[in-house]
This record gives structure tokens, C-alpha cells and sequence, in this order.
């Protein structure tokens, strides 16, 4: 079974530095990556669906054109990226190693974004947890791990899961879903090939030097892409209504996400950044509901929970989950005796928060019957 620090190796291009004990509490800089992941993803869900700025493509683009000018900013007048100097890159290594990556890349961001325009993000974060699935599978297909039966077992969990919470779906679009599959395939293929070009130790790059790297070649893969497709029907008059600050500030939120993967990879542990992950997923899932008044049955609250579950075992695995039980038992434990008060508060406001959640989950059927009889469900 992959450790955790294959794992997160594998997902960051990186390596975990240990945590120091100077500056701002670790904290500070999970809550930062936290918010900033999920304002990427409602920001976007907002601008191609309620803004009805139906062009993901130019979108995806314009993140990485912007992303590009950044990272050159950054390089030329800054230290941040200082240590590219110690990757042995050439123009025959970034044809054959960047590139390919770019184009995963830019594909998995394209299907990431034209999926906002026919699933919510309630749903499409269920389905983002078969990621580490489709990563498993590609790295076995690859040659990069050896199959293991009972990893496979393992993960199963996480698809069975995935596939009650899909049943469940009351907005379900087979385009939207296929479109979302794929975007998890490339996903998974770039990351293999990403694993491939680090398996040598001089090829270790942080995610903004990675950035530096793959940004251009996305944005030219993305760019041809969109030359073809939306350039077309592109008008001035689309972008002046979305308003250009707002596409500034949408791609601005991209790449501050990118930084503060670098400040939260520097400053946590990878089984901090696992449970960091979840606890987005799950926020994202909430924030859906409440701001795009995205429906979420009770069974697709059953399912996705199997899911997330099945997911937690596998990037921690048993002995890692039994060693965070026991650190969050004594904590909770020692909170307890300290705070009775804001204990009871707490204890209450979750007794609210799941009748409401239930109270809620309830409602699909009427937006059901909404849809059927040609009444939007939103």
C-alpha cells in the first residue's frame, strides 16, 4: 500500500519539508489553503454557471496565461524560485517531460471546468474522491507500483461509496458525468508521469517551480484548444459584462491557491494535509448547498461518507488512523476539562446543524417534482 509520503509526493511534485516551530501557527496556513481551494472552485462554479460566462476553455486559459506571467515575475525579481536553477532542464527534457504533463494537465483542467456547467459542486466533489482510485489504477497500469489485491479492497470502498452518492444525484447529467470522468483519468495520468519525471532526484521541484514549468504549456495547449472552439463566439461584449476585474480577481484566487500549497506543504505533516483535504471536500459540499442551493440527498449523504471514509483509510492507512485517534480522543479529552461551556455549545450547534442538514436533504423530492413538471429545481 502507498505511504503517505508517496502519496503526497505523487500529488505535489514535492517533498514535505518538516514543520518549524517559527512563524505563524500551522494552522494559519491550512485555513488559508482550505479557503483558497474552495473559493477557486465556487469562484469558477459562479463565473461559467450563475455569471452564464459559458466559455471554460477561455477560462482555463486565461489561469494559465496569467499563472505564466507570475511565476516570470516572480522568477526574474524574486528568490521564490530560485531553486529552478537546480533542475537540469533543457529544451529536449521540457518537449519530452514538460509538455506531455502540460497537455494531462490542461486537459483535466478543461474537463474540470466545462463539468461546473452541467454538474453542481456538491456532486462533482463526490466524484473527485475516486482520484486517488484512478491514480492507483494508473500507476499499476504503468508499471510505476506492483498491483496489490488488498489495496484494491481497500480503495473499493471509495468507488462503492461514489457509486451510491451518484445514484442518488437528483441533477444527474450523463454528459456532465463523463465529461468529469475524464478530467479524473488525465488527472491520474498526469500524476503518474509527474511521479516518472521525479523518480530522479534532481528533478525535485516545489509547486510553484512546477508552476514556472507546466503554466506555458497549458496555456498554449489550452489556448489552441480554445482558439478552435470558443474564439469564435467570443465576444468583447462577454467579457465586459462579466467585467475584467473579476476575471483578474478569478485567476489571482488560482494562483494564490498555488502559493499557499507551497506555505501548507512547508509547515504541516502529510497526514495533516490528508485530513485538510477531507475537511475541504466536505465544506465545499455544504457551501454548494447553501450558496447554488445545490440538493444533496440523504443517500447521497450515505454514500459519499462511505466514500470519504474509504478514502481517509487509504491515504492514512490503519496504523496512522489508530495513532490520530488516539491524539484526537486525549485532545478532545483535555479540551473537555478545560472548556465545559463552549463544549456544550459546540455539541449543540452540531445537533443543529445535522436536523437542519436533515430538514434539507429532505427537500429533493419537491425540486423532483419541480423539474418534472418544467419548474427549475434552483
Amino acid at each position: 500500500m502507498p505511504s503517505s509520503k508517496d502519496d503526497r509526493k505523487l500529488e505535489s511534485g514535492t517533498a514535505a519539508a518538516p514543520p518549524t516551530g517559527t512563524g505563524l501557527h500551522p494552522a494559519v496556513y491550512i485555513v488559508l489553503w482550505i479557503g483558497l481551494s474552495s473559493s477557486v472552485i465556487l469562484f469558477n462554479k459562479w463565473v461559467l454557471f450563475s455569471a452564464k460566462f459559458d466559455f471554460p476553455l477561455f477560462l482555463t486559459s486565461w489561469h494559465m496565461t496569467f499563472a505564466t506571467v507570475m511565476t516570470q515575475i516572480l522568477a526574474h525579481f524574486t528568490d521564490k524560485l530560485d531553486s529552478r536553477h537546480k533542475v537540469p532542464m533543457t529544451p529536449v527534457t521540457y518537449t519530452k517531460a514538460i509538455v506531455p504533463i502540460g497537455i494531462m494537465f490542461s486537459l483535466s483542467l478543461i474537463c474540470g471546468n466545462l463539468a461546473y456547467l452541467y454538474l453542481s459542486v456538491s456532486f462533482i466533489q463526490m466524484l473527485k474522491a475516486t482520484n486517488a482510485v484512478a491514480t492507483l489504477l494508473a500507476t499499476w497500469a504503468f508499471g510505476i507500483a506492483p498491483a496489490n489485491m488488498r489495496t484494491l479492497g481497500n480503495v473499493m470502498f471509495i468507488v462503492v461509496g461514489v457509486v451510491i452518492a451518484s445514484f442518488g444525484e437528483i441533477k444527474f447529467d450523463t454528459m456532465g458525468f463523463l465529461i468529469q470522468i475524464g478530467g479524473i483519468i488525465f488527472e491520474a495520468l498526469r500524476l503518474v508521469m509527474v511521479q516518472r519525471l521525479l523518480s530522479s532526484s534532481e528533478f525535485k521541484m516545489d509547486p510553484l517551480v512546477s508552476l514556472y514549468y507546466f503554466a506555458p504549456a497549458c496555456a498554449v495547449t489550452n489556448g489552441v484548444v480554445t482558439y478552435f472552439y470558443e474564439l469564435p463566439r467570443l465576444t468583447m461584449g462577454d467579457i465586459n459584462n462579466l467585467g475584467i476585474s473579476t476575471l483578474v480577481a478569478n485567476a489571482l484566487v488560482a494562483f494564490l491557491l498555488n502559493v499557499s500549497v507551497v506555505l501548507l506543504i512547508g509547515k504541516t505533516s502529510a497526514v495533516v494535509l490528508t485530513m485538510a483535504g477531507i475537511l475541504k471536500d466536505i465544506l465545499l459540499v455544504v457551501a454548494s448547498m447553501v450558496i447554488f442551493l445545490d440538493p444533496v440527498t440523504l443517500q447521497q449523504f450515505f454514500g459519499y461518507s462511505i466514500a470519504l471514509g474509504g478514502l481517509v483509510y487509504y491515504k492514512l492507512g490503519a496504523e496512522k488512523m489508530r495513532s490520530l485517534t488516539t491524539d484526537v480522543r486525549l485532545q478532545v479529552g483535555e479540551y473537555r476539562r478545560d472548556n465545559p461551556a463552549k463544549v456544550k455549545g459546540l455539541v449543540l450547534g452540531a445537533v443543529v446543524a445535522v436536523v437542519l442538514f436533515v430538514l434539507y436533504a429532505g427537500k429533493p423530492s419537491q425540486a423532483a417534482a419541480g423539474v418534472a413538471s418544467g419548474v427549475p429545481a434552483t
